[in-house]
């Protein structure tokens, strides 16, 4: 998807600690973590475009990083860009409901134009 967009995409992902989570839950985490940051990047132009995913443990702990360069003026956290506010927003706090699950935190923050959100889950 990232490559229809003409984004660079960087992954380095050590998941074998990632095997307690429901893949329902997988697909929530990740799909809404790379389905915000295609939208930023294409908000961009195309030698701005990037997104990185990184995920390995940490001592006890699984910890993903996704990070994106975005817009001066994106919302960052807040809300939704699309028109149809009715039908959209919900990524980020289904996301933080799958990590908190596993009694997970993320963090997200827009600095400087980079966009990252930040995942640590215990594993059990």
């Amino acid at each position: 998807m990232a490559s229809k967009y003409s984004t660079i995409f960087s992954a380095a992902i050590s998941f074998e600690a990632g095997s307690f989570l429901e893949p329902l839950d997988i697909s929530t985490i990740f799909g809404n973590a790379l389905d915000n940051a295609i939208e930023a990047s294409e908000k961009l132009p195309e030698d701005k475009r990037l997104i990185t995913v990184r995920a390995n443990r940490v001592r006890d702990m699984l910890v993903v990083i996704v990070e994106n360069n975005a817009a001066p003026d994106s919302p960052g956290t807040k809300g939704t860009t699309k028109e149809d506010t009715f039908a959209h927003g919900f990524g980020l706090p289904n996301l933080k409901n799958a990590v908190e699950k596993y009694d997970g935190q993320c963090s997200a923050k827009l600095e400087n134009g980079m966009f990252t959100l930040k995942i640590i889950i215990p594993i059990p």
